[in-house]
């Protein structure tokens, strides 16, 4: 299954959690709706057994679409505009920019109460939350090339065009898994 994601707005080197949460909250509408026009996913969710890919937190409930139940994996192809000159994901020293980090942490659910803002309330439509990734640990490649965002709102505005390729590690018997 191939499928974009967007999403524009602030973009953290080490982000907070409620940061990542932001972006997670921000690619949600996109990814329920994902998840409704697949019918594989959609099949689970009318038949029940999307309980088993729910992952309750502080009370909160997140669901992945690359998931260990699947045995799926996801390549990610990232376009990153930003008010920077192109290029400079390397820094000085040699350390790589910790904005992918901080997206892909906002791509996953979160791993404990520690990942989420505090006093954090979800809207009555992000119950649960869609996410992309189950962990990001789940993430097979990642390609990423950026260029000048013109005319941004402030320094640390960015859009991405986030380009997914979902795969199974499993075929399930020459039985592939999943498609629109």
């Amino acid at each position: 299954m191939e499928f974009i994601l967007t999403y524009e707005g602030p973009l953290a080197s080490n982000g907070r959690p409620d940061q990542k949460n932001e972006i997670r909250r921000a690619l949600h509408p996109q990814l329920k709706d994902l998840w409704s026009c697949s019918r594989a996913l959609d099949h689970l969710r009318t038949t029940g057994e999307d309980s088993n890919l729910l992952r309750t937190i502080d009370g909160h409930d997140f669901i992945a679409i690359v998931h260990s139940f699947f045995d799926f994996r996801a390549k990610l192809d990232i376009l990153i505009l930003r008010p920077e000159q192109p290029g400079g994901i390397v820094v000085a020293g040699g350390d790589i920019d910790n904005r992918p980090k901080t997206l892909f942490d906002a791509l996953a659910c979160p791993r404990g109460v520690r990942d989420l803002p505090k006093n954090w309330i979800p809207e009555p439509d992000e119950t649960p939350l869609h996410c992309l990734l189950e962990d990001d640990g789940f993430i097979s490649r990642v390609n990423v090339r950026t260029s000048q965002l013109l005319n941004p709102p402030d320094p640390t505005h960015v859009k991405l065009i986030i380009e997914v390729e979902v795969q199974t590690q499993n075929t399930f018997g020459g039985l592939a898994i999943i498609g629109p």
